[in-house]
């Protein structure tokens, strides 16, 4: 099984916010594309683990995903241990992306840096061949490094490295996010209010979106943070071709 990219989130719905733009373009332009949440985001002050599952499974359908899975961590109390990073290993194993995306190094929610550290040790650790880790059908995996890192840029503001034009995707994107009906605003349900749950966080999400679109003349984009510097063969790339 051959991915092109993977997806990480510690929590249901943080991929969706951090990236389902730039995953919707990558899948339109015939990219395979999966994702991992890392826990059920059980600790949620609104819904459970069985509703967040339920939603991450429609919001799946929505961006049209080739494959999603979750690790099954705790929520709050993952730890940087070989026995989580073992099963990070094993799913970049499963699917050998070339491109991981993963969440920001620092945030809102101390999730969010501890979780973006964990996938980046493990996407390196996974290219030892020492490190020996086996498949759902106890098979010996190979060893598998993906090209690059990318962190998503999530609550808190950070210069982003490179920003990707979703311009053609922010309706969908809503529309993913949109799935999470516990976790958003939602009037018709008798939840506590919480940080994002006022309908001024996902206007927010379309504010940042603006902001990063307009810094390369576009409407809407998503910005990222590269573990390396990116380099190019060709000019191509930023130049407009004409007939």
């Amino acid at each position: 099984m051959k991915f092109d990219i993977l997806a990480f989130g510690v929590h249901p719905d943080d991929v969706e916010l951090g990236c389902a733009g730039t995953i919707l373009a990558a899948i339109d332009q015939g990219k395979k594309v999966g994702v991992i949440d890392l826990t059920r985001g059980e600790l949620g002050t609104r819904g459970n683990a069985e509703t967040r599952k339920a939603e991450s499974e429609a919001a799946a359908r929505v961006m049209g995903l080739q494959a999603r899975e979750n690790l099954a961590m705790a929520d709050g109390f993952f730890e940087h241990n070989e026995r989580n990073i073992r099963k990070i290993i094993s799913v970049i194993r499963k699917y050998a992306p070339e491109i991981i995306l993963c969440n920001a190094p620092e945030d809102r929610h101390p999730d969010h840096g501890r979780s973006s550290k964990l996938v980046s040790d493990a996407a390196f650790l996974s290219g030892l061949r020492k490190i020996e880790t086996t498949d759902s059908e106890g098979k010996q995996q190979s060893a598998w490094r993906p090209k690059y890192v990318f962190q998503y840029i999530q609550d808190r503001y950070i210069e982003p490295d490179f920003i990707f034009d979703i311009s053609g995707y922010h309706d969908k994107k809503l529309e993913a996010i949109q799935c999470y009906a516990t976790q958003f605003y939602n009037p018709e349900l008798d939840e506590p209010n919480t940080y994002i749950s006022s309908p001024e966080f996902l206007e927010s999400v379309t504010a940042r979106e603006m902001i990063l679109g307009k810094r390369i003349g576009v409407r809407y984009a998503e910005g990222f943070i590269s573990e390396k510097i990116v380099g190019i063969r060709s000019f191509d790339a930023f130049i407009q071709h004409t007939t």
